[in-house]
């Protein structure tokens, strides 16, 4: 008798693979519980923008001689930038604010320069043609002030004399500053090297995870954000599908939380721990390379049993993404080595061998992507040429394995039921 064979897609890139699995094997499908979208994304920015949370409206906050700061998320974000814009834009000309007063931000924090179609994509060709674009640089920095925990908050120089700064994003889970959004966009969004390093360092205390509002990361950026001055958020809620489900808008710290509540209510989900997990990021851009791939990863672990194996399935077209991630990966021989290294060193890159290094302790690791098998193992990973030999291997390994599928796994968030 053959077993029933399901078949899942699992996105892979800008493209999808297809999984066969017996479904004996299936513990669970860990799916987001989705709203239905009444209303456009320009319905609901609109609506968050005419409701601020504990704060006045833009439009009663500019006047016709406002500098004002947009600062939008860079292109490793899913944010649909391109869709927030026009009615945030529109909020402020009815405020009276004018084109030539506005400047749009590229929040890089320590990631690459975009190219220039990069960024006409993410504003929008009209948009990028009537309003003043930049990057963020992390050499031109002033520092404002420090933080209690002792980060030093160095601001680009370039947003330090608006009138009016607007922080844009979206709102998920983030592994160690608990969620992204809100103060995001100005630590690490437009903050210097040093600022963002001393901040990150915190990643490795307990309660900075995915999930959480009150780890010293997120706590951190919220205090560098309300002393720089971020004046108003604007942040939405994407589905599985990328598009816009929620809205909110307002104080960087109120909204945010708001925007948290519709979170967790979408993508926190109770599980019992299973023999393994197969998971994807969730396509491009989210498994762009492994540096953004990891973050599923994260998410994953909380759903399988120690000693258990993880299938990270990921593109990573872009290879590992980050230097000292990569020179670390080839040059740390053993997840022990990588661990303590970084308790000596810390150095931002080399944090991802460490948490890799970490996880590779408990759990067997198997990675389907486009990285050669040197880059793979390098990182700890075992590599696999297809989703269906790495289920193999592990049906190899005990036939009856229990599996659960995280077709979303850089938006869903396994809850353990025994926690």
């Amino acid at each position: 008798m053959t077993a029933n064979i399901k078949k899942i897609p699992l996105a892979f890139g800008s493209t999808q693979i297809e999984l066969n699995i017996p479904e004996g094997n299936i513990s669970s499908i860990i799916l987001p519980s989705e709203p239905e979208i009444k209303e456009g994304p320009a319905f609901l920015i609109k609506k968050a923008l005419e409701n601020p949370i504990k704060s006045r409206r833009l439009s009663e906050i500019v006047n016709q001689d406002s500098s004002v700061v947009i600062i939008v998320s860079d292109v490793t974000r899913p944010t649909p930038t391109a869709k927030l814009l026009p009615p945030l834009l529109e909020e402020l000309y009815l405020g009276g604010a004018k084109d030539e007063n506005i400047t749009i931000v590229f929040a890089l924090g320590l990631h690459r320069n975009q190219t220039e179609e990069e960024s006409r994509k993410l504003v929008g060709e009209e948009i990028y043609e009537k309003i003043r674009c930049i990057q963020h640089d992390t050499l031109r920095c002033r520092r404002i002030g420090i933080s209690s925990r002792g980060t030093p908050i160095e601001i680009f120089e370039d947003i330090l004399d608006a009138d009016v700064v607007i922080g844009t994003g979206s709102i998920e889970f983030h592994y160690y500053a608990g969620y992204s959004g809100g103060a995001k966009s100005v630590l690490p969004g437009v903050s210097s090297r040093e600022s963002v390093i001393t901040n990150h360092k915190m990643m490795i205390d307990e309660k900075a995870v995915s999930g959480r509002v009150d780890g010293p990361v997120r706590q951190d950026m919220e205090e560098a954000a309300i002393i720089f001055g971020l004046d108003f958020i604007l942040n939405v809620m994407l589905d599985s599908k990328k598009e816009i489900v929620a809205a909110v808008a307002g104080d960087l710290v109120e909204a945010h939380r708001q925007g948290v509540e519709v979170v967790d209510s979408m993508y926190k989900v109770p599980v019992e721990p299973a023999d393994a997990v197969i998971v994807s990021c969730g396509g491009f851009p989210k498994d762009i390379n492994l540096f953004q791939a990891n973050k599923a990863l994260d998410n994953a672990t909380q759903a399988v049993k120690a000693g258990g194996s993880i299938i990270l399935v990921a593109e990573c077209a872009e290879g590992i993404g980050n230097q000292v991630y990569e020179c670390w990966n080839r040059e740390c021989r053993s997840p022990d080595e990588a661990i303590e290294r970084f308790k000596k060193c810390f150095e931002f890159g080399g944090h991802k061998t460490a948490i890799i290094a970490k996880v590779s302790k408990k759990f067997r690791l198997y990675l389907v992507s486009k990285l050669s098998d040197e880059e793979t193992r390098n990182a700890f990973f075992t590599p696999m040429a297809s989703v269906e030999d790495a289920l193999s291997a592990v049906l190899a390994e005990n036939p009856d394995a229990k599996i659960h599928l995280m077709p979303h796994g850089g938006q869903t968030l396994p809850v353990r039921k025994d926690n």
